[in-house]
């Protein structure tokens, strides 16, 4: 089983391998019930938002992760990739300023990746 902490990392891998704008992972432990972490990305067309979205999820399985849900893939303006312990937000670049969800989740550490 994949741990929360790789499972976060390899999402970042995957949307950053798409060309992801903008990639940010927050650690909620202690401040959400709902996941360890939400990654927030976004991609500049419909086109790549389906595609960062397609390749999280093809790596998660992959590693023997089980996808919990995924919505959004038809408009591709917000793709919600639920993971169970990793929840990732692919935006489309205007969505995403628009939603700013980051400033919801203020409170979260930002993960630095070396």
């Amino acid at each position: 089983m994949i741990q929360p902490d790789e499972l976060m990392a390899l999402a970042v891998d995957a949307a950053e391998d798409k060309k992801a704008m903008n990639v940010i992972a927050l650690n909620l432990r202690g401040i959400s019930l709902v996941a360890d972490y939400f990654i927030i990305c976004h991609g500049n067309s419909e086109t790549q938002v389906q595609a960062i979205a397609t390749e999280i999820r093809k790596r998660a399985e992959e590693n023997g992760a089980r996808l919990r849900g995924m919505e959004g893939m038809d408009t591709a303006r917000w793709v919600l990739v639920d993971l169970g312990d990793v929840v990732v937000h692919v935006f489309h670049r205007d969505d995403r300023e628009y939603y700013n969800i980051e400033r919801l989740w203020s409170d979260a550490k930002v993960v630095e990746r070396v």
